[in-house]
Order: C-alpha cells, then sequence, then structure tokens
C-alpha cells in the first residue's frame, strides 16, 4: 500500500536534547507495568508534544512533580494536568507557552499579574477566561489580536467601546455582534468591509442613508436588503452587478 509513516513514526524516540531514550532509563517502572505508558508513544522522557501529553493524559498523578522540568513542552503539559492551585509558581515562568497554560487553568482570582504579560498568546488566553469589565480592560491592549479575541467573547453591550478601535478587523467584529443602536454611528467608517458588516445588520429605515456608499459592496447589500420602494437610485447604479440586484427586487415587486 503507497504512504509512508507519520512524522510522529518517522521521528525516532528521543528526549529533549536529541539523546535517545529507552524504557531502560525509566523512572516509571510501575506505570509502565500498567500500561499507562508506551514507548514511542505516551512517554514523558520524550521530546515530543504528544508522547508528552498523552502519559499525563493517562497519569494526571505524575504532573505536578513535573512543573519544573527543564523541557517546556514538559511544564505546558504539566500544567494542563495539575491542579490549578499549584501552578502560581509557573506565573513567571520563562516560555510564554507555560503561561498560556497557567492563564487558561489558574482561578480566574489569581489571573491578575498576567493582564500585562509581555506575550501576546498569554493576554490572548486570559481573554478566553475573563467576562465582563475584567474582560473589557483588554479592549485597551496595545496588540489587536488581544483586542479581537477579547471582542469576540465580550457580551454586546460593551462592543460599542470598540467601534473607534484602531484595527478594522476589531471594528468589523463589534459590526457583526454590537447591538442595533450602535450601528448608524459606524455607516461612515473608513473601511468598506466594516461598512459591509454594517449593512448586513442595520434596519432598514436606517439603511437607505447607505444606498449612496462609495464602495459597490456596501451598495450592493443595500441593493438586496432594501425593500424595493426604498431603492431609489440603486436601479441606475453604475455598477452593473448592484444595478441587476436593485432591478431584480423591483421586478419581483411587480410580478
Amino acid at each position: 500500500m503507497a504512504g509512508g509513516a507519520s512524522p510522529e513514526e518517522d521521528d525516532g524516540p528521543a528526549d529533549w536534547l536529541g539523546n535517545p531514550i529507552s524504557c531502560a532509563d525509566c523512572p516509571y517502572e510501575e506505570t509502565r507495568a500498567a500500561g499507562q505508558c508506551e514507548f514511542g508513544r505516551a512517554c514523558v522522557m520524550d521530546r515530543r508534544a504528544r508522547r508528552i501529553d498523552r502519559f499525563f493524559a493517562a497519569n494526571p498523578v505524575h504532573a505536578e512533580r513535573h512543573l519544573a522540568h527543564p523541557y517546556f513542552e514538559v511544564r505546558t503539559l504539566a500544567a494542563r494536568y495539575a491542579s490549578p492551585f499549584r501552578l502560581t509558581a509557573l506565573l513567571n515562568d520563562p516560555e510564554p507557552d507555560v503561561r498560556a497554560m497557567v492563564a487558561l487553568r489558574l482561578p480566574r482570582a489569581r489571573l491578575g499579574p498576567l493582564m500585562k504579560d509581555p506575550e501576546p498568546k498569554v493576554r490572548i488566553a486570559l481573554a478566553q477566561r475573563l467576562s465582563g469589565e475584567a474582560l473589557a480592560n483588554l479592549f485597551a491592549d496595545p496588540e489587536y489580536s488581544v483586542r479581537l479575541a477579547a471582542a469576540r467573547r465580550a457580551e454586546p453591550a460593551l462592543l460599542v467601546r470598540l467601534i473607534d478601535d484602531p484595527d478594522p478587523t476589531v471594528r468589523r467584529e463589534a459590526a457583526w455582534r454590537a447591538p442595533d443602536y450602535v450601528l448608524p454611528s459606524m455607516t461612515g467608517d473608513p473601511d468598506p468591509l466594516v461598512r459591509i458588516a454594517v449593512a448586513e445588520r442595520l434596519p432598514e429605515e436606517r439603511l437607505v442613508l447607505m444606498a449612496g456608499d462609495e464602495d459597490f459592496r456596501v451598495r450592493f447589500v443595500c441593493a438586496e436588503r432594501l425593500p424595493p420602494a426604498l431603492l431609489g437610485a440603486l436601479v441606475d447604479d453604475e455598477d452593473e452587478v448592484v444595478r441587476e440586484a436593485a432591478l431584480a427586487r423591483k421586478t419581483a415587486e411587480n410580478a
């Protein structure tokens, strides 16, 4: 049968320094005897993250003793399975992946020190845990990806604070999810993709104000959504696609 082995199968067992490993070196003889680890597949001594994860998934009792392991993958995955109350020691871990895992698992009351973590991936992980005003504090984050992660989880009423965000991706998220009363203030957004999102949600009585938008994609949304009686100049639009959409609406009304 054609096809080769997966990368994991091709990668022979070795430790995080690249040294070969064997079961003879394993400190978990009882674990191995119980069938809860497997050479080349589920092994805490291995450098491959999947193999380490399988080991801790089958043996979470061993996670806490590896929280200070020199290999960051071991610390990260040990943090996934260890008691959350043992993770405060990792708040200042030098590896961002470890701190991000801590952010996902530490009790919320202890997450404060990570709010100013220098690594965006840690602050993005925080956005998955926080809510309300604590989450809204991330709207001021200097990294757009953090603000976007916060916007995706925030209550719609909080998104009014993001309608002037410097990044159009964040503003578009606000346009998709903010309450209707916020949308009129976004009809003049400088980014056409934001205006498209606004046009897709704006109530019909306000949408007519966007029918003269400079971007044909916004006008096309108007042509598809506006009641035939409010299509106005869209039936003579300079763009053929917009014009045809408006005329089709008119024709359907008169059929």
